[in-house]
């Protein structure tokens, strides 16, 4: 066997190096193949809890995020505005919410787990236009009966500042509200219950 003249540590530097480069080339092909395997990021944000920071908050502003591909409004209510929501009940279909989505922890009259701050999903449960913000009292397109709440200008239907749907008017039940929990007293996240996070 002719062996002479031939440099074996070449000959494995040479082979090593081809297995590296081959190696590396395969990654870059493969890489665009199994990213698009994954879902986008997009999609992934679309469905993810989304992070509310109360701390800026004034009372009575309202700030919105979106979930889900949805409008969430987050509402600082005032002690008046508390105060407003419990003379109300003669005038709405479903002042308990017993026919509404909400999570149990905010099933209560303020339909909320801390009274002054509201969430809900922005979307007329009638036919999902978005309603108005419409906190002012007795404005002269709506009448004295207005004490504030969301109007949805496609059909008319009336909410208060819980969500909570006035009797007669074409949305069936409350706006609904998402799950949510608190972190702290100045963060929220929407889109996960407070027994998701201790599970």
């Amino acid at each position: 066997m002719y062996s002479e003249g031939v440099d074996n540590s070449k000959r494995q530097f040479l082979t090593s190096a081809l297995t590296v480069v081959g190696a590396v080339g395969t990654g870059f092909i493969a890489v665009p193949f199994l990213s698009q395997m994954q879902p986008s990021t997009k999609a992934m944000a679309a469905g993810a809890p989304v992070e509310v920071d109360l701390s800026k908050m004034e009372p009575g502003q309202m700030i919105r995020v979106a979930w889900r591909g949805k409008p969430v409004w987050v509402l600082n209510r005032t002690p008046e505005v508390l105060e407003t929501l419990a003379t109300l009940d003669d005038k709405l279909a479903d002042p308990l919410s017993n026919e509404s989505i909400q999570p149990e922890d905010s099933k209560n009259p303020m339909r909320a787990i801390k009274p002054e701050i509201f969430v809900a999903v922005g979307l007329c449960t009638h036919l999902g236009c978005s309603p108005t913000f419409r906190p002012e009292i007795g404005p002269s397109d709506l009448g004295d009966e207005w004490k504030g709440g969301f109007f949805c200008p496609c059909h008319g239907s009336w909410f208060d500042l819980a969500g909570r749907v006035y009797r007669g008017v074409p949305a069936p039940t409350n706006l609904e509200v998402p799950p949510y929990r608190y972190i702290n007293d100045n963060l929220i996240i929407v889109g996960e219950e407070q027994q998701e996070a201790a599970a």
